[in-house]
Formats: structure tokens, sequence, C-alpha cells
């Protein structure tokens, strides 16, 4: 079975943690190089996780030619830049989310990949190929708790650190680039819509100026989502999802751990159900969906122009938090 080869553009600590592991177990894909703008780190952590090949420059990383598609976990305000330059290099894409700083500029990159028609581009939601999200999403479609009408996510966590990305505001940081765009994409992802008009409260950090607890309100005219998402309050992450006849609850629905199983209670009338699930890496099934897309010349699960409704929504709640008031994506 033919593998596709990946390169790994920057040894950001999400692919050294989560991704590169998972891509090493993956059926489909094989970790064949990274690169970095540090050569000396490149190498000891090519050491340290059995990657064969380094390069110093995200450049050269694009050059190579043993290397088909790479994963880009960049800052945010690169992921943009870097994600066309490796198109124009013949690579295929996997980009960590949030897409971009904007939805113009998610706007632009879609525009970007339609000159690379044979080059595979998609933004890396990995929670939806968790099967507790695939079962969620099959229950809500069949019935199984009615209909639809409201979400309520809860994402946080606690980092006051001024030299972590997620504090640095001119880079993309705050609680709705990080992780409130989970929640946005929760709802607009379940409902199979986009909201009609959004509500947005935040709280700004003193001196970073970053959302450190961000709320809203995605109203999709037969139903609602509501969460809050915080970068200064203590962890937590749970989804509920009601219908008018019955609730889903997933009890880890974005960092599900890939070396224990995970759950989610369906309750429908007055019966509860426990579904438990095997281990399973969200991050290796990502992978493989990707490579599938490519080696099967299909479309990706998750269109750019997806990417670019989210982006469009959480720009509306940071709006709509500065004017007071709901606005329209």
């Amino acid at each position: 079975m033919r593998k596709i080869n990946w390169g790994i553009l920057s040894t950001a600590k999400i692919g050294l943690n989560k991704v590169i592991p998972a891509l090493q177990k993956s059926k489909l894909g094989t970790v064949v190089a990274i690169g970095s703008r540090d050569g000396a780190k490149a190498r000891t952590v090519a050491q340290q996780l059995g990657i064969a090949r380094t390069h110093d420059t995200y450049e050269a990383l694009l050059a190579d030619p043993g290397v088909d598609a790479v994963y880009i976990p960049v800052p945010n305000h690169l992921h943009v830049p870097w994600s066309i330059k490796a198109l124009a290099a013949g690579k295929h894409v996997l980009c960590e989310k949030p897409i971009a700083l904007t939805a113009r500029e998610a706007g632009e990159l879609v525009d970007a990949a339609q000159r690379y028609p044979r080059q595979k581009i998609m933004e890396a939601f990995m929670y939806r190929f968790h099967p507790q999200w695939q079962a969620a999403r099959e229950i809500v479609t069949s019935g199984g708790i009615g209909e639809l009408r409201t979400i309520h996510a809860h994402f946080s966590y606690f980092n006051a650190d001024p030299n972590n990305i997620r504090n640095m505001g001119d880079i993309g940081g705050g609680g709705m680039m990080d992780i409130g765009c989970y929640c946005v994409s929760f709802g607009r992802w379940l409902f199979g819509a986009e909201p009609q008009r959004i509500l947005g409260v935040a709280d700004l950090d003193p001196k970073f100026g970053t959302d450190r607890v961000a709320s809203g309100i995605l109203d999709f005219g037969r139903g609602t989502t509501t969460f809050t998402c915080a970068t200064q309050l203590s962890p937590y992450q749970r989804v509920h999802v009601f219908g008018t006849e019955g609730r889903i609850e997933i009890d880890i629905p974005v960092n599900a751990p890939p070396d224990r199983p995970t759950k989610l209670w369906h309750q429908r009338g007055l019966e509860i159900t426990e579904k438990v699930f095997d281990v399973c890496d969200q991050y290796t099934l990502q992978g493989d969906a990707f490579a599938q897309a490519i080696l099967e010349d299909k479309p990706v699960p998750t269109p750019l122009t997806d990417a670019v409704g989210n982006m469009r929504v959480v720009e509306g709640i940071l709006a709509s938090a500065k004017a007071g008031g709901w606005v329209k994506p």
C-alpha cells in the first residue's frame, strides 16, 4: 500500500507532542522530514522522534522532492503565507486551525488554492474525525434527539504567560482564535448551516489586549449555539446537545485522549445510554483521512470554504463584543 510522505513545517509543540507521534502510527502516511528555522532544534527533535531528514529552513523542507504533503503548525499569522508557499512548491497542505487571521485572508487562501487544483489543502479540525463526534453527528442527523434546538459548549484553560503566542494579539492570539473556533465549529457542523446572526461578549486582558474570556450566541434560525471559551479560567471542556426528544453529552469533546477510551451519553426520553469508544488517536484518523483524499484524488473531508465560514463567525463574535449588539456574519 502506498503511503504519503509527510514533512513537518516547524518544531511547534503541538506537532512534537500530538501530531507527529499520531502520523507515525498512520496506515497511509510516514513522517520523513522536519524543517525549522533553528537547524539544531530540528536535528534534536528528529533524533528524539526518529525522523530521517531535517532542514534548516522552511523553504528547504518545501524543496524536498521526497515530501508529498506538509503539516503546518506555525503561529496563526503565518498559516496563510506558508500554506500558499507549500501549494506553490507542489505540496499538499494540512494546516492548523484557525486557518487565517480573518475571513478575508482565508478567502485569499481559497483563491490561491484554486490555482493549484492538483494539491489538496485542509484545515486541521481533528475533533471531527473522532468516533465520539461521528457518533454524535449520526445521532443528531438520524433524529436520535428529535429536532436539534441548542448546543452548549465550554472550553477553557489557564495561561497567563506573556511569552506564549496565545497571548499575543498581533499574531492571532486570544481565546476565540485558539479555542473559541472549536465552539463555533461544533454548532456549524451539527446544524449543517451558517448562523443568521451573532452575539458576543468578551473580557480583554488589560496587558495582552487579547480576549481571555469570551461568550457567544449563534442564532441559526431553527436553533442556537451558546458557548464560553477562556484562556484564564479553570481548565474544563464539555459539550451538551439538546433536541426536542433527547440530548447528547460529550465528555472530552476536543482533547480526546489517545491512550484511553472516551464516552458520551445519549438520552432519549427517560432512557440514558452511555456509549464508550475504543482507544484511538484523532490526529491519526485525521492524517489518514487527508492521505486517503490524496491517494484517491478525491475531495478532502473539510473544504476550505468551511474554514472561511468559521472565520466569519469568529470575527463576528469579536465584532459583536466590541459593538455591544447582534451582528450578521
